[in-house]
C-alpha cells in the first residue's frame, strides 16, 4: 500500500484551494520556514495586539483564515460544508486559551454545548471537542493531581468543574456526538484523566462517546492505556482515545530540568514514533473495546495504520477508526484519505482573532520546530502550482 504513495497526489489534496489561496498558503509556509522571522513576527504581533494597533484585519486575511474556520460557529459553516463535499468532516475547536475565571469557564461550557447541538444537525460534524483548562484552572487540576488538600472554596470550585464536564458529556451522549477531550501539560493531566475516566464509565456504556487524549511523546502513556483497558473490561464500558504525539515538549522538558525531576517526554523523536505506533497497535488489537481517533500529520504512521486496518479486515469507513489533522495543514493526508473512503476529520479552530492568537503562534512555532513539516508543505504546494502552470 505504501508503494501507492497516495499522499503525493496534490490534485486531490488541494482541490478546494483556489489559485490565490494556494499562493497564500505558499507565502505563509515560506514565512514559517524562516525561524528568526517567526520569533520576530510573534513578538511584533503580541505587541501590536496589546497596544491595540489595527492589525486584526491583516491577521484575519492571512494566517487566521489559513489556520482557522472563523470567529464563531456560523462563520465556520462555509469551510465545513466545502470540506464535507470532499468527504472530510470537521471538529469545531473553540481555541481560546489561558482563561482563569468562572464566567469564562461557563462561557466555554456553553459554547461546547452549542457545538454539540450544532453537530447533531450537521452530518459534517460528528465530533465535538474541548480542553480541560477551558472548564477550570490549571493550578486547580495540578493541586488535585498532587493530592493536596483543597480549601473549602477550592472544593466548591472543583465541584463546578466536574459539573461542566458532566453536563457536556451527557449532552454528547444524548445527541450521539463523539466528544474528544484534549490533553494538556503533564502536571495537570492526572486530575483530568481521572475525571475523563469517570465520564467514560458513566457515558460509554453502549459505545465510546467520551474520548480522552494520549500524548504519546510521554513514555508512560502506553502503560496508562493498558491499565485503563483493564479497568474498562472489569467495569463493562468502552474506551475512546485520541492518539497524538504531543504539543508541549519544550515546556515539559524545561520544567523537569528546572525542578529536578525526570522528564515525562520520550528520549528521542524516534522513541516517540515507536511509542505512537505501539499505541495504535494496541488499540487495533482491542478494537472491540477501544475506538481511536489518530491525530497525526506523520505520513509513515498514517500508512501504517491503513495497512494494519487492511491486515485485520477493518473496513476503511469503520466507525471505530478516525484519522484527524489540523485545518490548514497536511491536506495531502486528509483529502487523499477521504478520497479512499476513510473517516477523516479536520480540527477547525475558531474564536475572536485576538483570543485565538496564542493558538496561531503555537502553530507557527510548531511548524518551525517539527523537522520537515514545513518543507513538505512547501514541496506539495510547489508541485500543485506546477501542475496548475502557476509557476
Amino acid at each position: 500500500m505504501t508503494s501507492n504513495r497516495i499522499f503525493d497526489n496534490t490534485e486531490i489534496a488541494f482541490a478546494l484551494k483556489s489559485d490565490s489561496e494556494l499562493e497564500r498558503a505558499y507565502f505563509l509556509f515560506k514565512m514559517i520556514s524562516i525561524e528568526p522571522l517567526v520569533k520576530i513576527g510573534t513578538a511584533a504581533t503580541n505587541f501590536a495586539l496589546k497596544a491595540h494597533l489595527p492589525i486584526e484585519g491583516l491577521i484575519r486575511s492571512t494566517v487566521f483564515d489559513h489556520f482557522c474556520g472563523g470567529v464563531n460557529e456560523e462563520d465556520c459553516l462555509p469551510v465545513i460544508n466545502k470540506m464535507f463535499e470532499k468527504g472530510v468532516c470537521s471538529v469545531l475547536d473553540y481555541s481560546v486559551e489561558g482563561k482563569e475565571n468562572e464566567q469564562e469557564f461557563d462561557a466555554a461550557r456553553d459554547i461546547t454545548l452549542k457545538i454539540i447541538e450544532f453537530s447533531k444537525e450537521i452530518d459534517a460534524m460528528p465530533i465535538a471537542v474541548f480542553k480541560p483548562t477551558g472548564f477550570g484552572r490549571l493550578s486547580l487540576y495540578e493541586k488535585i493531581g498532587n493530592n493536596e488538600t483543597l480549601t473549602e472554596k477550592e472544593q466548591s470550585e472543583w465541584q463546578r468543574v466536574l459539573e461542566r464536564f458532566d453536563v457536556v458529556c451527557k449532552k454528547a451522549k444524548e445527541n450521539d456526538v463523539a466528544l474528544l477531550i484534549d490533553a494538556e501539560e503533564s502536571w495537570m493531566q492526572d486530575a483530568a484523566d481521572d475525571v475523563v475516566t469517570a465520564m467514560m464509565k458513566k457515558y460509554n456504556t453502549e459505545k465510546p462517546v467520551v474520548f480522552n487524549t494520549l500524548q504519546m511523546y510521554r513514555h508512560d502513556r502506553l502503560d496508562f492505556l493498558k491499565k485503563e483497558h483493564k479497568k474498562a473490561i472489569e467495569g463493562g464500558y468502552f474506551l475512546g482515545y485520541k492518539l497524538v504525539r504531543g504539543a508541549y515538549m519544550e515546556k515539559e522538558n524545561l520544567r523537569a530540568e528546572k525542578r529536578g525531576y525526570k522528564t515525562p517526554i520520550c528520549e528521542s523523536k524516534q522513541a516517540t514514533d515507536v511509542n505512537f505506533d505501539n499505541g495504535i497497535d494496541y488499540v487495533l488489537e482491542h478494537i472491540d473495546v477501544i475506538s481511536v481517533f489518530a491525530g497525526t500529520h506523520n505520513e509513515a504512521s498514517t500508512y501504517r495504520l491503513m495497512e494494519l486496518m487492511a491486515e485485520k479486515g477493518i473496513e476503511n469507513n469503520d466507525p471505530r477508526v478516525w484519522f484527524g489533522q489540523l485545518y490548514g495543514m497536511s491536506d495531502n493526508i486528509s483529502f487523499n484519505l477521504a478520497d479512499k473512503g476513510y473517516n477523516v476529520a479536520k480540527y477547525v479552530p475558531f474564536g475572536p482573532v485576538k483570543d485565538v492568537m496564542p493558538y496561531l503562534i503555537r502553530r507557527a512555532e510548531e511548524n518551525t520546530s517539527v523537522a520537515g513539516q514545513t518543507g513538505r508543505e512547501l514541496n506539495l504546494i510547489t508541485k500543485e502550482k506546477q501542475r496548475r502552470k502557476l509557476i
